[in-house]
């Protein structure tokens, strides 16, 4: 659009003696070819257009297309360029332009000027007007440049929660199958080596230590079956799942854990049952990993006894065996395996604490106390149980 501009300028410099056609062209080319790199140079483009204005006004060549060039860049500087070089290139450009009207208006260079003062309050009102608009567009720019990171970022943050969700869920199926089958395993291996011996001393005891370990592993299969059809996403349920296990169902393990040797006791005090279900399985599985350890590490003639005490505002609970050793425990907390770190896990969801270690009787006990209302959502329970 400039280089349309300039062509009639062009044309009247070829038609005159001096300074002639070269100097228009020269001129016309200082405002038209730098204009090609305004978005990524504004503040040079902006020096080499008010050189070329200064030489046309030096020489008397008109070519009319340096107000428009002007006005481009101006709209570039607004856009592009810090806002002190667009204050700078207006204070510049304004008295530019009252010099070049004033040059040319009196012999009448410049057609159709009856009014060299309108004309020049126009064109610097169309100077300000040019900044303003660019400096809107920077305004509407970093607006939009500001959405399209925050979408960016909250797409990032959105695979980051999509991602710790399924640590998270992997997480509590690793400790689900761990507190399953360590402690199924366990019970079956004790039952195991009292069938053996038992096998031709008292064929029919041996039969229902068998019979046990036959339930052991259903119940196994069961709550394996449970849990992994519960994370398929594909297709109904088969069966109907079975309640998670409670305070209520700590007898019938304790019954598994008297059939594979130890001896064991149970002793509670408070209401146990009002506990909610969330709860209820923390505490269950708390006693079950203790005594799986206990069936590992411990003698099969050792004793356990098995304390839960329901207070108003705390849950304890004890597992303490007499021992003697049949293995050497690891007497380090971080180092006691995924057991313990899945029992402190499930104690942090109450704000509880758990501790493990020897005891004078030459055994382990592994304390916890769990608070029955934790300050979190109400949801949490539910998706426990």
């Amino acid at each position: 659009m400039c280089t349309a501009l300039g062509v009639p300028g062009l044309l009247d410099s070829a038609a005159a003696a001096d300074p002639g056609f070269p100097v228009a062209l020269i001129v016309l080319i200082g405002f038209t070819v730098p204009l090609l790199a305004r978005d990524r140079h504004p503040l040079p483009v902006f020096a080499v257009i008010t050189v070329f204005s200064t030489a046309e006004a030096v020489s008397g060549v008109l070519t009319y297309a340096h107000f428009l060039a002007q006005l481009i860049i101006l709209y570039n500087l607004a856009r592009f360029a810090p806002p002190a070089q667009l204050a700078v290139a207006v204070s510049i450009t304004i008295p530019q332009t009252i010099v070049t009207i004033m040059t040319f208006a009196p012999d009448r260079r410049i057609e159709r000027i009856d009014s060299p003062l309108a004309v020049t309050t126009d064109l610097v009102l169309c100077i300000l007007a040019i900044a303003g608009l660019g400096l809107a567009g920077r305004v509407a720019r970093s607006y939009i440049t500001a959405l399209e990171d925050q979408a960016v970022r909250l797409e990032v943050e959105r695979d980051q929660r999509a991602r710790l969700a399924e640590a998270k869920e992997r997480a509590r199926i690793s400790r689900e199958m761990h507190d399953i089958l360590g402690h199924t395993l366990a019970v079956v291996v004790g039952l195991a080596d009292g069938a053996a011996g038992l096998a031709e001393a008292k064929p029919k005891q041996s039969a229902e230590t068998l019979r046990i370990i036959a339930d052991s592993g259903r119940g196994a299969l069961a709550d394996l079956r449970r849990l992994l059809t519960g994370i398929r996403e594909e297709g109904p349920h088969e069966t109907p799942f079975r309640p998670q296990p409670g305070v209520g169902d700590l007898d019938a393990l304790l019954e598994r854990i008297r059939a594979a040797g130890p001896d064991a006791d149970l002793h509670t005090a408070g209401d146990l049952t009002a506990l909610p279900a969330g709860l209820q399985l923390t505490l269950y599985r708390i006693v079950q990993e203790a005594l799986t350890n206990t069936l590992k590490y411990a003698a099969s003639d050792t004793s356990v006894r098995v304390s839960l005490i329901a207070e108003q505002d705390a849950v304890h609970v004890t597992v303490e065996d007499t021992g003697p050793p049949a293995t050497e425990r690891d007497h380090s907390w971080e180092g006691g395996g995924h057991g313990l770190l899945g029992m402190r896990e499930r104690a942090a969801l109450y704000q509880g604490t758990v501790a493990a270690g020897p005891n004078s009787a030459g055994g382990w006990s592994v304390r916890a106390v769990l608070l029955p209302t934790p300050p979190m959502k109400a949801g949490l329970d539910a998706h426990q149980a």
